[in-house]
């Protein structure tokens, strides 16, 4: 990600609970509906990306994670509150953008790489929440 670049500036951010979506739209013409599954596990929160090359924290269990909150960081970032406790990732809007822009990509990867660690693109997504829990989804072993 090159955030030397200028990045336009969002002109409307909306949180649709429903859908689970965050709707962000920029003065260049771009609007993009990111999910809050893809926020989570893309977090630029040292907990998900660790401190450094290599230390990334591979995401499990978050497809039903919903935000509780969205807070203003300066005038430059948002700062979410996820369902699971997770608020340590400052979002900029280069960030914000960067992630539109490249969702569909930065999506296949993150299924590749649960496939990648021994689970099913679709268990994965659920792994945490089926191994905290004896109901549900899941086989009922940690893996």
């Amino acid at each position: 990600m090159d955030e030397s670049k200028s990045t336009p500036n969002p002109t409307a951010l909306t949180v649709h609970k429903q859908s689970r979506t965050l709707e962000i739209a920029f003065d260049d013409g771009a609007t993009f509906s990111l999910p809050f599954e893809l926020l989570r596990v893309y977090s630029p929160s040292a907990e998900v990306r660790g401190h450094g090359q290599g230390q990334e924290v591979l995401q499990t269990g978050k497809r039903d994670v919903f935000m509780t909150a969205l807070e203003p960081v300066g005038n430059y970032a948002v700062q979410p509150h996820f369902s699971d406790s997770h608020n340590t990732g400052i979002y900029s809007w280069n960030y914000l953008y960067w992630l539109g822009a490249n969702q569909v990509k930065l999506w296949e990867d993150y299924l590749e790489q649960l496939e990648a660690a021994g689970y099913t693109r679709e268990s994965g997504r659920d792994a945490s929440v089926a191994a905290a829990s004896n109901e549900g989804p899941g086989c009922g072993h940690s893996h």
